[in-house]
């Protein structure tokens, strides 16, 4: 569901310089070149906090020429610094979304903390990752609030998302099963209260709600024909979940495998026990 991404390759620092560099002998050339130390240092402070909105307050300066700064993500000419940094960072080959780990290529890039809110970071190489469109309508301009001063995992900076950092437990009655999905043990209390903002502000639950009903009927057919067929159910089942571990531990087949395996009552159902017919 939550995958770590490599940090960007691009200087941030240096696309500062080599955005001011381009906007010599431009009608806003005198009000980059004011600024530019100012934001070279505000980038650095992004970098060092891992984007953190509890330490990167915004800037008011920025603000102030908003339109500036968004017009060199939402209209970069061709050849331009930014363009080339843009262009890269769509052109990725993930197929699942880093945010939450759904199946499927993410088509759009968000920024961690929001261009509207934070203008100056709208083309900071670690500020931008793919995500998936659903991931992006629930997140909007959000960042934290007065309880929580950081909602969401950042994919280059919290490098414990590497680990497995979400649990699904499967409940009886087998049949028709219930679920839990929260952290995973062995996180830190920090760790563990972010990862329960994520899932929440990015409304994971309900998304996978749908994905482990449609597995489950799957599951119940797969293992049908393994029985049938005198196939090993549990050998069979790791399998799918090193197969699965491979994109992230925290993909959603993952997720689930994990589960299923861990869970000695719900395996002895269905190796033995008689399968409702879901079709």
């Amino acid at each position: 569901m939550i995958m770590r991404l490599p940090a960007p390759t691009a200087c941030a620092l240096q696309l500062v310089d080599d955005v001011v560099a381009e906007r010599q002998g431009g009608r806003n050339a005198a009000y980059f070149t004011g600024i530019a130390g100012e934001w070279r240092s505000r980038v650095q402070a992004y970098l060092n906090a891992g984007g953190s909105p509890a330490v990167v307050p915004p800037w008011p300066a920025a603000n102030v020429r908003k339109k500036s700064f968004l017009n060199l993500y939402l209209s970069p000419k061709e050849g331009a610094a930014q363009r080339l940094i843009l262009d890269d960072l769509r052109d990725h080959d993930l197929t699942a979304c880093p945010a939450c780990g759904e199946a499927g290529r993410p088509n759009t890039l968000d920024h961690y903390l929001p261009k509207t809110e934070y203008p100056h970071f709208c083309v900071t190489p670690h500020n931008l990752f793919p995500m998936c469109d659903a991931c992006q309508k629930e997140k909007g301009i959000k960042t934290g609030d007065h309880a929580d001063s950081r909602f969401f995992l950042h994919p280059y900076f919290d490098v414990f998302i590497a680990e497995q950092v979400l649990q699904l437990t499967i409940q009886a009655p087998f049949t028709a099963p219930l679920f839990d999905l929260l952290p995973a043990p062995g996180l830190t209390p920090v760790q563990e209260r972010l990862v329960g903002c994520h899932l929440r502000e990015l409304a994971i639950v309900p998304r996978y709600t749908r994905f482990f009903r449609e597995q489950f009927r799957r599951l119940l057919r797969l293992v049908s024909k393994m029985r049938a067929s005198g196939q090993d159910v549990r050998a069979s089942l790791e399998l799918f979940k090193t197969n699965a571990e491979d994109l992230t531990p925290n993909s959603w087949e993952h997720i689930f495998y994990d589960a299923v395996l861990s869970n000695p009552d719900f395996l002895e159902f269905l190796e033995n026990e008689e399968l409702p017919a879901l079709l």
